[in-house]
């Protein structure tokens, strides 16, 4: 069965959710033996794959390990996030599971050397990515490092700084592999680094913002101060001597990859905070060519894959936080298993197959579930020197493990699946060879591929042509005829030219017959028009209404993508009509379960359970989706300052009220609020305050990032720990106030899942009689460590495929063909069906679908008033509570 991403076709509504814990009879459970490691019965693997566990550094005090490479003696290289380095010396298959650990040190040195994102031995090295702020007990910042031994005595003697880079934290430096030809080393960092200075640019360094959309930086403050190019890559020499950007626009990218090919790819990251919004883009694998730019900006800037100026993303795979990248050429694994990339997703606990098929210049790519856990924050891995893989777990202080997984069927493991490079892809990568230094042959070469039928191509050609100075190619470009070559040549031009020759620029695009093109080629014709705008400046009031005349009838499309682009270009022309004809698009409905990004290969409902800590955001956006297209022509019309009525006011306004219904990320509402002001600039300050309120300003903070939650804990909270938490509320049970005790009931989301009374949800057991059964202890160690005992009547099961995937939810009902699934606790009527026959197993989840330290945001008084509601079973006359006066 292939669980399709992102939409609700499989989802079957139905009136209540029963629970047929007990009719289990036609699955085989997989539960751990009283001997089994429950380290390896929380994995799901492949059928002939065996998983060990090797090892536990947070046992042992050693941290919470992040990366690991391996030596030139096979010995494995592991670092603490927050400490220092470790070699180990692991017992081959078959010998035992308990490897020889010793600490990393630096002979003469007595300052220790850790934080390290990314390892790599290599040219008799051991190259160190260090991503650190400098600490007492790590004082070396971030920067990429070079130990060595040079006097032969198996110990690093000289460290060597090859360069300084600034950033840290979690979208700091990243990894480090070796180039295909083992002379050079690629690099990557994520967007909170500073791209250094480069000896040389693939992708031209000219880079802007781009866009006609307004720009609305992310309202809780994240990456407000971060500008383009974002999360980049660079080549470097072994002595670190010469730098060469090779691609950016990523937001943090924490790892590469190269195939047997020498194609390059990248697991990016997406930002869950906009969830819900037009410009949220799922985590995703990019095909890093020369020069590749992949339009990561700040805030509600983050440009459409669709945009011919960066390139698309191979596979979209959905919500997570990428961190690990690898290709298993050197895996002994089957067959079915070369080829292919496993990229590690740390929230949810998954190495997703990303099995490569060669595409035109580049690749697709199926997905499958390669092995996953409960819980399971995925670190670092790789392929080690007897062909099994190796990974780590841990990252963010979390308990920290080693594994080793290997094939252990019948299939052969020694074969060779060699990748076949397309034509397509042999003229991109000779045409490649033209970014960088100027080369008169360049833009011969290239001219005829700026109308190639593949997208890579035609960016290869162009980015071939930039890297060739402007004079020698500009007077070619206007007297193109070729309509696709125009296209192009424009958007080159418009990049590397100057604002004098935009007029005759915009006369180039306007000759273009628009309704000859495909839907792919009229956004390229319009991002062309729009890159003009944007580096060159509005057009002269000469050619200005033939751009409205060529333009404005266009607009709306029957393409979403169309739409998006006609919008914000006829809004910053001004063009008559463009706000009555975009304000009737906030009526338009998206597509039932439709969600901003694009589909995605994991299904968003499925991840919810596999970890409810991050799960629970995307259970509430699911929801109530947000309409991202309509928030975007919101958006766009805040920039609006002319063509407005009264009447459209009205409606215009009146939608951001509306919109304050949905759910979203942590930033939702905090962008709706950002574009609202933006419009509320634009009416008449004798009006302000009517359309203030009109758009629902009294329903939000001062701050404008949340609504106003009645009753909502004034804290201030704290991380109660179970000691504390008894102690505080055992001293002070009397007298309580029943409705602060309801209040923080509701407020913490408790009636989202239980029921008091008979009201709240059905997903957790009733909690009326709580207090006639359990203690204070009891009832606070379940809230704050809610996975300590899982009642097996209210866990999340994983239902295992016969396709190797898996699906985990809540099983609701079944009858003779099919499960019934429930995977969002928000919407627990909303049921996934499961066909009998592509089920092969299933086991119980050990994590609690309940979140931990929900309490948290609670003072003593509110917590006390909290127990004091669930103890009394939600009686307002319990003893515990103040006597009403006359009763």
């Amino acid at each position: 069965m292939n669980v399709k991403p992102n939409t609700l076709k499989l989802l079957v509504v139905v009136t209540g959710i029963f629970l047929f814990v007990a009719s289990y009879t036609s699955l085989k459970k997989n539960p751990a033996t009283a001997d089994e490691n429950p380290k390896i019965a929380k994995l799901k693997l492949q059928p002939g794959f065996k998983a060990e566990h090797l090892y536990s550094p947070s046992e042992n005090e050693q941290g919470s390990w992040v990366s690991m490479a391996f030596d030139d003696k096979g010995r494995m290289i592991a670092s603490d996030q927050y400490g220092i380095l470790y070699r180990l010396t692991i017992p081959a298959i078959g010998q035992g599971t308990t490897p020889k650990i010793e600490k990393l040190t630096i002979q003469n040195d007595t300052v220790a050397l850790g934080a390290a994102h990314g390892l790599l031995y290599a040219f008799n090295s051991l190259y160190v990515v260090v991503n650190n702020y400098g600490t007492k007990k790590l004082p070396r910042k971030s920067g990429l490092y070079r130990l060595q031994d040079i006097n032969g005595d198996d110990q690093f003697d000289k460290l060597t700084l090859m360069k300084e880079l600034k950033g840290d934290g979690e979208h700091g430096p990243h990894s480090i592999i070796l180039s295909p030809d083992k002379q050079s080393l690629y690099v990557i960092s994520g967007n909170h680094t500073d791209a250094p200075e480069m000896d040389a640019y693939r992708l031209p360094s000219n880079w802007q913002y781009d866009q006609l959309f307004p720009l609305i930086k992310d309202p809780r403050g994240h990456a407000n101060d971060r500008k383009e190019p974002g999360g980049w890559i660079a080549n470097i020499d072994p002595e670190g001597k010469h730098w060469e950007l090779i691609s950016a626009g990523y937001r943090n990218a924490f790892d590469i990859a190269f195939n047997d090919v020498g194609d390059l790819f990248v697991y990016d990251a997406d930002m869950e905070w906009d969830f819900g919004m037009p410009w949220y883009r799922p985590t995703r694998i990019c095909h890093a060519t020369s020069g590749s730019e992949f339009g990561w900006r700040t805030g509600s800037g983050k440009w459409s894959a669709t945009l011919p100026d960066n390139l698309p993303p191979i596979i979209n795979i959905g919500q997570g936080s990428p961190t690990n990248l690898l290709y298993t050429k050197d895996a002994k694994f089957p067959a079915k298993y070369k080829n292919t990339l496993l990229a590690f997703d740390w929230s949810f606990g998954i190495v997703h197959a990303l099995h490569l098929k060669p595409s035109g210049s580049t690749y697709s790519a199926d997905r499958e579930e390669f092995l996953s856990g409960m819980p399971l924050p995925l670190t670092d891995g790789a392929i080690g020197p007897d062909g099994a893989l190796y990974f780590l777990t841990g990252g963010r202080r979390l308990d920290s493990d080693l594994y080793r997984v290997y094939y252990n069927g019948s299939e052969s493991t020694d074969v060779s699946v060699a990748t076949a490079p397309t034509k397509e892809n042999t003229l991109r990568r000779e045409l490649e060879a033209f970014h960088g230094e100027p080369n008169a042959m360049a833009v011969d070469k290239a001219w005829p591929n700026l109308k190639h039928t593949d997208r890579l191509v035609r960016y290869a050609a162009r980015l071939a042509i930039e890297h060739q100075p402007v004079a020698e190619w500009q007077a070619k470009a206007l007297a193109e005829k070729d309509p696709i070559t125009i296209i192009n040549a424009m958007i080159g031009l418009a990049r590397q030219g100057k604002a004098e020759q935009s007029e005759d620029m915009l006369k180039s695009l306007l000759s273009v017959n628009y309704s000859s093109l495909s839907v792919s080629q009229k956004i390229d014709l319009l991002r062309a028009f729009e890159l003009t705008f944007c580096r060159m400046g509005q057009p002269s009031t000469t050619i200005k209404p033939k751009l409205i005349a060529y333009l404005n009838p266009l607009f709306p499309s029957t393409d979403d993508e169309i739409n998006k682009l006609l919008s914000r270009i006829l809004v910053y022309l001004e063009a008559p009509g463009i706000v009555s004809k975009t304000v009737a698009l906030l009526d338009k409905k998206a597509p039932v379960g439709a969600i901003a990004g694009g589909e995605t290969a994991t299904s968003s409902a499925d991840l919810i359970m596999r970890n409810p800590q991050y799960g629970l955001d995307i259970a509430k956006m699911l929801e109530k989706i947000p309409p991202a297209q309509q928030i975007y022509f919101a958006t766009v019309l805040s920039s609006a300052k002319t063509g407005w009525t009264p009447q459209l006011q009205d409606k215009y306004f009146k939608w951001f009220r509306n919109a304050l219904n949905f759910r979203g990320g942590n930033s939702y509402i905090g962008f709706i609020d950002r574009a609202r002001k933006l419009a509320l600039a634009n009416v008449a300050k004798d009006k302000t305050a009517y359309y203030e309120k009109l758009s629902g300003a009294d329903l939000m903070s001062k701050s404008g990032n949340d609504l106003v939650v009645q009753n909502y804990p004034k804290g201030p909270g704290k991380n109660w720990k179970l000691d504390v938490a008894v102690e505080a509320v055992e001293k002070g049970l009397t007298n309580r106030n029943f409705q602060q005790g309801k209040d923080m009931y509701n407020a913490i989301t408790c009636g989202r899942c239980h029921s008091v009374r008979g009201e709240g949800g059905n997903v957790g057991p009733d909690l009326t009689q709580l207090g006639t059964r359990f203690s204070t202890k009891d009832i606070l160690e379940a809230i704050i460590d809610p996975s300590k005992a899982v009642s097996d009547q209210y866990a999340a099961t994983q239902f295992i495929l016969k396709n190797g995937d898996s699906v985990v939810g809540r099983l609701a009902n079944e009858d003779n063909n099919a499960y019934y699934v429930s995977q969002n606790p928000y919407a627990p009527d909303m049921l996934m069906k499961l066909a009998k026959k592509d089920v092969v197993s299933s086991k119980y989840s050990s994590v609690s679908v309940m979140l931990p330290g929900l309490i948290n945001a609670l003072n003593e008084e509110e917590l006390r008033d909290l127990i004091a509601y669930l103890k009394s079973g939600g009686n307002e006359n319990h003893e515990m509570f103040v006597r009403k006066t006359g009763k």
